[in-house]
């Protein structure tokens, strides 16, 4: 079986991401902030007390997303098995039992979309990002943050393994198809344009195409309702809108890297109604960032992991380690807003629940508090 062809940007997110995750997540809860404090029920954006001028406000905000209780679109799915399906690396794969799941990508999206499919009392081992109630029990399969554990999978005896490429070493995922577990590799990209598409691969893989097309609407229509409720409270006009960047940093690294087009991060800051700086300067995909570049850049507002945040020593650490931040609206209004690292770029059956807390947190920030 070959090795997988990946794209330049595709390795950097997984190496940079994996980094991420490992020290947001842990093995605990995953609720902890750069604030030192914990995640709480987000604010919903239509009650929420909306500035008049969002460049106005100075000082950071947490974006809050707290834990929440899976709500499947069925309890009593109907599977059809056996399927055959071909996945995103043009595997043919045949699943003939789907009693053991194992649902492993680096944030948790490929497992909670099984729970949301109404499968979740199949699945018998977890990631370290899977750290909802229903699944943080289980038992985890990644040993030193995203490394694939072969012989903690193997002992699960699983009968079907959905994955994709962001987690490593690849020749645990080799060791599994030669062992004869099906594995089903999915689409690695995580964006607002694939996320109805991911979640139809996951269920198309374990026989429940219905239900997949049933979540796929359920998510989509929340995150038009969601975009459609920050629409009438971010700004129209180009020139009123807020310039802003996503940050990823590694203070204990020494990694810096902004996020621009193909990203994911672009969506993000469409999708909150921001002005995606990185257009404007043609920065693509996923780079180390330079003085040149933020100054050029005049973000007004940086969005950032929360573990990536607190590594630099929260926002007067970031001022230090970057000091052309300085020089940027951002950086003398201290107009950060970070959210969980497992969360912020998943794309997954939260979608509409992460864009909220953003734009919760980006245009109602007293509220976020």
């Amino acid at each position: 079986m070959p090795r997988p062809v990946f794209s330049a940007a595709r390795r950097l997110a997984a190496v940079l991401l994996s980094v991420s995750v490992v020290a947001a997540c842990g093995a605990g809860s995953g609720g902890g902030t750069a604030h030192g404090g914990t995640d709480r029920a987000a604010v919903d954006l239509a009650s929420a007390t909306v500035l008049d001028d969002p460049k106005s406000y100075s000082g950071e905000t947490h974006a809050s997303l707290a834990g929440s209780s899976i709500t499947p679109v069925t309890t009593s799915p109907q599977q059809t098995l056996p399927v055959t399906v071909t996945d995103a690396q043009g595997t043919k794969v045949t699943i003939t039992d789907t009693s053991r799941i194992l649902a492993l990508d680096i944030y948790g999206t490929l497992s909670q979309t099984v729970f949301e499919l109404g499968l979740g009392d199949q699945v018998v081992g977890r990631d370290v990002s899977t750290q909802f109630d229903e699944a943080k029990k289980l038992p985890l399969v990644t040993s030193n943050g995203h490394d694939l554990n072969a012989e903690s999978i193997l002992e699960l005896d699983p009968t079907v393994i959905l994955t994709d490429t962001s987690l490593g070493p690849w020749d645990v995922i080799l060791q599994m198809r030669d062992s004869g577990i099906p594995v089903v590799v999915t689409d690695s990209q995580r964006s607002l344009d694939n996320v109805s598409s991911l979640t139809q691969e996951v269920a198309d893989a374990l026989g429940v195409p219905a239900e997949g097309k049933q979540l796929g609407q359920r998510i989509e229509k929340e995150v038009a309702a969601t975009k459609a409720a920050i629409a009438k409270v971010a700004p129209t006009a180009v020139q009123d809108k807020l310039r802003m960047v996503f940050l990823y940093v590694r203070g204990q690294a020494g990694v810096y890297y902004m996020f621009g087009e193909g990203s994911g991060a672009d969506g993000l800051i469409d999708a909150v109604g921001g002005y995606d700086v990185t257009r404007e300067i043609g920065w693509n995909g996923m780079k180390p960032v330079n003085d040149e570049a933020i100054i050029a850049a005049q973000p007004d507002l940086i969005i950032m992991m929360s573990k990536g945040l607190e590594s630099v020593g929260g926002v007067d650490g970031l001022l230090d380690r970057l000091p052309a931040i300085a020089n940027t609206p951002a950086g003398q209004n201290r107009r950060i807003v970070d959210m969980q690292d497992s969360q912020v770029l998943s794309f997954g059956p939260r979608t509409a629940e992460v864009l909220n807390s953003l734009a919760v947190a980006i245009y109602a920030p007293e509220s976020a508090q």
